[in-house]
């Protein structure tokens, strides 16, 4: 599967560079370094706001941090940096710099992602195949799997001893929804394993707008997103990951 569009055409020392990713997108960047990548690793693709714009797609542990890179007449444009030249602009990576976000996370820039993985050259052998005469058409082949199974973003949950609100940074990644005290903390206050989940869905119970729940067998767990929209998007997200999950038993 490829994660990539056509390649456009780009200058000779922007395409020679081994971690340019060119038209891959956002989510893209981040399913890539969140299931492949480690702590550091980083890619520089192109940025939705035209040419000469770029974004540098950053692993900071469990999340992706993105950050402007501008190219200029006069070189490469980031952070508080200018550079003359690529060679300029790679070289400063290349004494892994430490990088400060707006949200207070340091980052140290280690590793680049390559644009070109090698594959094992590692191959099944077929020993059945037969169709299973569903009455499926190719019209019910989509792919429907939402934003590469990453999600983060605000959320509003209610508390299991004392019951009041409180808002909390959520992360999913993987088969785990982590929570934060906010967006800056490095540490979650705790992690939901969702193999142990047995339905999400919206909830009408409780007096508060956008609500929906996770059931698990020794607690609910209440959460409010700021739009009927985004709380049906985490509904959609997580319903597809317990979906995989069931697959897979």
């Amino acid at each position: 599967m490829s994660y990539y569009s056509d390649t456009p055409s780009v200058d000779d020392e922007l395409e020679s560079l081994g971690w340019y990713h060119f038209d891959l997108s956002r989510h893209a960047a981040e399913a890539l370094l969140l299931s492949n990548g480690k702590d550091g690793s980083y890619l520089l693709r192109n940025s939705h706001e035209g040419p000469g714009s770029f974004a540098l797609s950053v692993r900071a542990k469990d999340s992706v941090k993105h950050f402007h890179v501008t190219r200029k007449s006069s070189g490469y444009a980031f952070g508080f940096n200018e550079f003359a030249s690529l060679q300029d602009f790679v070289s400063h990576f290349a004494n892994q710099p430490l990088l400060g976000s707006e949200t207070g996370t340091l980052i140290v820039l280690k590793c680049p992602y390559p644009w070109r993985v090698e594959e094992p050259s590692i191959y099944e052998s077929v020993r059945v195949h037969t169709a299973m005469q569903t009455g499926r058409t190719e019209s019910d082949l989509v792919a429907n799997a939402p934003s590469f199974g990453t999600k983060e973003g605000y959320l509003v949950k209610l508390g299991a001893v004392v019951k009041n609100w409180k808002q909390r940074w959520f992360t999913l990644n993987r088969n785990e929804l982590k929570y934060f005290k906010d967006k800056m903390f490095d540490e979650p206050i705790r992690t939901i394993d969702l193999t142990a989940c047995s339905a999400v869905q919206f909830d009408y119970s409780k007096d508060r707008v956008n609500c929906f729940c996770l059931v698990f067998p020794e607690r609910t767990f209440y959460l409010c997103a700021k739009s009927g929209v985004e709380a049906d998007e985490w509904i959609k997200i997580i319903r597809w990951k317990l979906s995989q999950i069931r697959k897979g038993r």
